[in-house]
């Protein structure tokens, strides 16, 4: 029994403190792809770019070639470690290694890869601006608009992915599960649930691509991140019509489960739980 404990509180104490890795790395994410890209225009200004030198004099600058070298490999490493291990063969294998700490491993090496891109990725400030917002008031009220738009879809963001069992996204359900003898959460869902988490795993598609693209600047580097991540958030996802069916069915449920008055919150729960088992 004390073996039993003992490998409990192992298994929570790494999936706590993944978890507080993953939260600290999701504040970077979310400080350098909004607000220290919008820091830099909410004066007004921008040393972001040199528009004074042309294009075909910056495509051959070796300190710009040598920082989207840099990128490029930052980006290729992240989509490598995001897709190889949610790959099924890798997956299986880790599965039967890592057990219950598999999607917690999983999370850890996604937070590490975005630590890397984070701290080694490489401006570009040698070369023009795709577009700058410079003239007046613009140039002031913009960067302010980004901001409030990127503050909202974060905000999105986060309650879609507590919508979305974060807990089990995170890892920790699986641990919770895995000390009470439950197995694997996921096989505790519906196939419909199953089949939608297998095509649509990051909800979050067009939020992202929202806070990506909508700033006052936008430089080499920034088109280089934002083109290469809205490119993989598009072939990651692949939506059906089931999908779609099973999503509108949640959403329908979830809507008349808080439209219930409040005196028949049991009976709502306990009606949403069979229409979650049933679909």
């Amino acid at each position: 029994m004390a073996s039993v404990t003992a490998r409990s509180c192992a298994l929570w104490t790494v999936s706590l403190l993944n978890f507080a890795f993953v939260f600290v790395s999701g504040a970077d994410f979310i400080r350098f792809i909004s607000f220290r890209a919008i820091y830099h225009n909410i004066t007004g200004e921008t040393t972001l770019c040199q528009d004074s030198i042309p294009w075909s004099v910056a495509l051959q600058d070796r300190s710009v070639l040598r920082s989207l070298a840099v990128d490029l490999g930052l980006l290729a490493l992240f989509t490598a470690q995001h897709s190889l291990l949610a790959w099924s063969p890798v997956k299986q294998a880790l599965q039967s290694v890592l057990g219950a700490l598999n999607r917690t491993v999983y999370c850890f090496t996604t937070a590490l890869a975005l630590q890397i891109l984070i701290h080694y990725w490489q401006p570009v400030t040698g070369a023009p601006c795709l577009w700058s917002v410079r003239h007046a008031p613009w140039s002031i009220w913009f960067p302010v608009i980004c901001f409030t738009l990127h503050f909202l879809c974060w905000a999105i963001i986060c309650s879609i992915l507590m919508i979305f069992d974060y807990p089990e996204l995170m890892g920790i359900k699986q641990v919770y599960y895995e000390c009470l003898g439950l197995g694997d959460p996921l096989c505790h869902k519906s196939p419909r649930a199953q089949r939608f988490l297998s095509h649509l795993r990051h909800p979050v598609c067009l939020e992202l691509c929202v806070v990506l693209w909508l700033l006052p600047t936008l430089s080499l580097d920034r088109l280089l991140l934002a083109g290469t991540l809205s490119t993989y958030l598009a072939l990651a996802h692949s939506l059906d019509k089931q999908d779609l069916a099973y999503l509108c069915v949640q959403l329908n449920s979830k809507v008349q489960l808080f439209a219930e008055p409040c005196w028949g919150g049991l009976d709502a729960t306990s009606a949403d739980n069979s229409n979650y088992k049933d679909n």
